[in-house]
């Protein structure tokens, strides 16, 4: 039995390597047309219908000698078909041609080998492989190993959204958001939530195809995590009667350390000593936190457990306790949170109120005090310096009002 499944074992191996070498091979393996012209171009192009498509092109011929620059140059466009002589039906454009029945334009310059096209008013239709051809009597020759694959969309491509850097608390991070442009003259508008009307540059990649992109840098911070950037490309097509958008969406996952950390105990209220208590430690941190108690002593805080819990032997005397959350990126710690008793809160009032007695008791006696001293102070005045007698106003009575001193002596 063992022997059995090690020899399918085996021959499933082989089929495997077989094939696998079969497919290298065949990526790998050479064009076996031997043609004599070739051309530089982008093997796969992506277009939007109603736009246009700009094909960046530059031709070789093999020997270079067959091609001369001073001859009459012209370009031909073949689809379908690498073979000309046959399928003349597929030839599409010709740059000698007086009317074109694509519409395609040769905007670089032939005899300097530029064969740089601009495919206008797309379709998806005109999705399809082509061929380029160039015509330079005598020398006649098609690109047959360098095909182009086109494909003509009815709907915009998305955008890209790039982050580059770290997503950690307090790094700055360049945000950028492209979409490909196949259609320099009317390139798409990128618009975001990170700014109002960003600056839109076009740039041009290594194989010459154009890129549209809006970057922004910022500083992150705990509130950025979570935060979901949108960006939207907007095409003009069918020469800017109408628009084609697409939009992209990318949300940001910021590391930080421990925020908002704060001690909860339950339950709530006041306990008898000897009861049990469960504290809670609460906080906000990415990655996950770890967590420390300590209890305050003589001596400084003490580490008395780990985890996000913690129960507690209420006692008779207050004890203090707080909480330190730890994560990579640094550690926050909590208030301290008292536990009392209720026995140790009423001694506590019972004092408190004896103390506050005494305090108003020696108030009342200051204030007594100021009242005579002032009262003795007027007395001493009205008999040093006695008021002259002041006349009497005609129909008027004048009443005699005993003296203060003689109140407060009479009332004594």
């Amino acid at each position: 039995m063992m022997s059995v499944i090690t020899v399918q074992f085996v021959k499933m191996v082989t089929a495997n390597m077989l094939l696998s070498v079969f497919f290298v091979s065949g990526a790998l393996a050479p064009c076996p047309y031997n043609p004599d012209l070739f051309i530089t171009a982008p093997k796969q192009m992506e277009a939007l219908s109603g736009s246009c498509l700009r094909i960046p092109c530059h031709f070789r011929a093999k020997p270079d000698e067959k091609f001369k620059n001073p001859r009459k140059t012209f370009g031909v466009w073949i689809k379908n078909s690498k073979y000309f002589a046959p399928n003349h039906k597929n030839v599409i454009f010709n740059s000698s041609w007086e009317h074109i029945f694509y519409p395609m334009k040769i905007t670089g310059d032939l005899s300097q080998k530029n064969c740089t096209t601009l495919f206008s008013s797309l379709i998806t239709n005109h999705t399809d492989t082509y061929f380029f051809r160039i015509e330079n009597r005598p020398f006649l020759a098609t690109a047959s190993c360098d095909p182009l694959q086109i494909t003509v969309r009815g709907s915009a491509p998305s955008p890209r959204i790039e982050i580059s850097g770290d997503l950690k608390e307090k790094e700055s991070v360049t945000i950028s958001c492209s979409a490909s442009t196949p259609c320099p003259h009317s390139p798409p508008k990128l618009t975001w939530n990170l700014q109002q009307d960003p600056p839109n540059n076009i740039e041009e990649n290594t194989d010459r195809t154009f890129t549209t992109k809006i970057q922004k840098t910022i500083t992150l911070s705990d509130t950025h995590d979570g935060f979901t950037i949108s960006c939207s490309a907007t095409y003009p097509v069918n020469e800017g009667r109408e628009v084609k958008t697409a939009e992209e969406r990318k949300t940001l996952s910021v590391s930080y350390a421990p925020k908002d950390t704060s001690v909860s105990i339950s339950p709530s209220g006041l306990v008898s000593a000897g009861s049990w208590v469960n504290l809670t430690c609460s906080s906000r941190a990415k990655p996950p936190a770890s967590f420390s108690w300590f209890k305050n002593s003589k001596d400084g805080a003490i580490s008395v457990a780990e985890g996000k819990f913690y129960s507690v032997n209420v006692t008779g005397v207050t004890e203090d306790y707080h909480c330190v959350v730890t994560n990579v990126l640094g550690n926050q710690r909590s208030s301290w949170i008292s536990l009392k008793s209720a026995e140790s809160s009423d001694s506590s009032l019972i004092w408190a109120s004896a103390l506050g007695g005494v305090i108003i008791i020696i108030i009342i006696i200051i204030c007594l005090a100021v009242c005579v001293c002032s009262l003795m102070s007027t007395r001493r005045c009205k008999t040093k310096h006695p008021n002259p007698q002041q006349p009497q106003s005609q129909g008027a009575e004048v009443l005699e009002v005993p003296g203060s001193w003689d109140v407060v002596r009479n009332q004594f």
